[in-house]
């Protein structure tokens, strides 16, 4: 009986560092561009004044800034995955640790459970922003 595979090779390893690298590059590129995007409304002659449109700004630099911490957290869980890959843990599901598998992490490179462990978790309640 031939022995369940319990780690992806370090050849399979590599192949899923080049998705996270280039998902790395492009998720730095976004937040770059928010916290531009951020400056410039700071910056802006029109931010200094206040009026009847200051809350028309002030929602555009919390809906900036909400994306450009959402990016950001998932830029930190691309770079774990990074750690998780030069341990040799990488695509172990953090539940059942079983491998997760290989078109899952194509699809979700940062993901640390399987399908099967990810549906039978509890549901959490969505996120609330606030207003």
């Amino acid at each position: 009986m031939p022995r369940k595979k319990t780690r992806y090779t370090d050849k399979e390893l590599k192949e899923f560092e080049k998705i996270i690298d280039a998902k790395l590059e492009e998720g730095r590129k976004q937040y770059g561009f928010y916290l531009d995007q951020l400056k410039e409304l700071a910056e802006s002659p029109e931010s200094k004044i206040k009026g009847l449109d200051d809350g028309i700004s002030t929602t555009e630099t919390e809906r900036i800034t909400s994306m450009a911490s959402r990016i950001k957290s998932h830029v930190q869980h691309l770079e774990n995955a990074k750690i998780r890959i030069q341990n040799k843990v990488y695509g172990i599901c953090r539940e059942s640790g079983e491998l997760i598998s290989k078109e899952r992490l194509k699809a979700v490179p940062h993901a640390t459970l399987s399908i099967s462990a990810k549906e039978t978790r509890p549901r959490q309640a969505p996120r609330r922003t606030r207003k």
